[in-house]
């Protein structure tokens, strides 16, 4: 990918098509960033040349950095991701995550409310993907890396030269963009690699149904034994191949779904944490309590009380 020279001319329309924003950031309970999208759409994409870091917060929306001169460097968890000029890191929906900014350089951020695409069919089978930090490189994405740094580049062309139905092409090439790293998860695969087209088809379509039906149905009590069988595998077979696919077992990956369904609702003060866990497919409050803690280092209440408090914050 060459890496584009912003020009002073462009830096100043950048700024003026995004002139709309207001400058402050809307947290609430000081971590979870309401994204102020531009009016009666659902997508942000910011060029940003500031050297101001961003303390602890997350949003609902996903967000993709691609940084253009200078490093850019994302804290999520005890990771930290450092993104070089050529390089895209992408950080999933409701991650609480930290940004740090050198004193010089700049960057364009794309944000994108995934809401509208949660109802489309197969959505469910490329949300596994998403669910952890991606850094894309050359060298860890050789087939696809051109293609998204393409993606990318028409998606600010739209944006900033304001094209005619400039949001609906942008989701189009969000598509775009994560059906290429479905595609990559599966050609990478390692039980493929021998395996005819026709077969590699029949998978994928078996997989984007289980997929889909645990998207639909988490709060049920799923057995494995019985997703394996609806599809005509061994529960061990069934097992191994899953692993490949979303890199969890299908246990640990209930769990998460369950878990993501269960911090949406913790947003509704009028649930009780037992109906939340048990909407959320959970058996139990302590094994609710348990599983939540365990992934987010705060019980279900902590977690609801954290966020209680609306505030906004200018930060530049």
């Amino acid at each position: 990918m060459s890496i584009p020279t912003i020009t002073e001319e462009q830096r100043r329309h950048y700024y003026k098509v995004n002139a709309d924003n207001t400058q402050l950031r809307i947290l609430v309970g000081n971590s979870q960033e309401i994204v102020e999208y531009q009016p009666d759409k659902a997508i942000r994409i910011w060029f940003n040349d500031l050297d101001a870091s961003y303390d602890m917060h997350w949003h609902t929306s996903i967000e993709i950095v691609q940084p253009i001169d200078n490093w850019y460097e994302i804290v999520i968890g005890e990771e930290t991701i450092h993104v070089e000029p050529g390089e895209i890191a992408i950080i999933p929906p409701r991650s609480l995550h930290q940004i740090v900014a050198p004193e010089t350089g700049c960057r364009f951020i794309y944000i994108f409310d995934m809401s509208s695409l949660s109802s489309i069919h197969g959505f469910a089978a490329i949300q596994p993907f998403i669910q952890e930090p991606i850094k894309i490189t050359k060298s860890a994405y050789p087939h696809i890396y051109h293609d998204i740094c393409d993606i990318l580049t028409q998606m600010r062309d739209y944006y900033f030269n304001q094209e005619k139905f400039a949001e609906l092409s942008i989701y189009a090439l969000l598509i775009k963009l994560l059906v290429s790293l479905g595609n990559n998860q599966f050609d990478n695969m390692e039980i493929f690699s021998s395996m005819r087209v026709y077969k590699q088809k029949e998978y994928a379509t078996k997989f984007n149904e289980v997929m889909e039906f645990i998207d639909t149905h988490y709060m049920d009590d799923l057995e494995l034994d019985n997703i394996a069988a609806s599809i005509g595998f061994s529960k061990y077979h069934f097992s191994r191949l899953f692993k490949q696919y979303t890199n969890y077992t299908f246990c640990n990956y209930l769990t998460r779904r369950r878990l993501l369904a269960a911090k949406a609702l913790l947003e509704q003060p009028n649930l009780s944490i037992t109906e939340i866990a048990l909407q959320s497919g959970f058996p139990s409050i302590s094994t609710f309590n348990r599983a939540f803690k365990q992934q987010n280092n705060c019980t279900p209440s902590e977690y609801r009380d954290k966020f209680s408090k609306a505030t906004l914050t200018r930060q530049l």
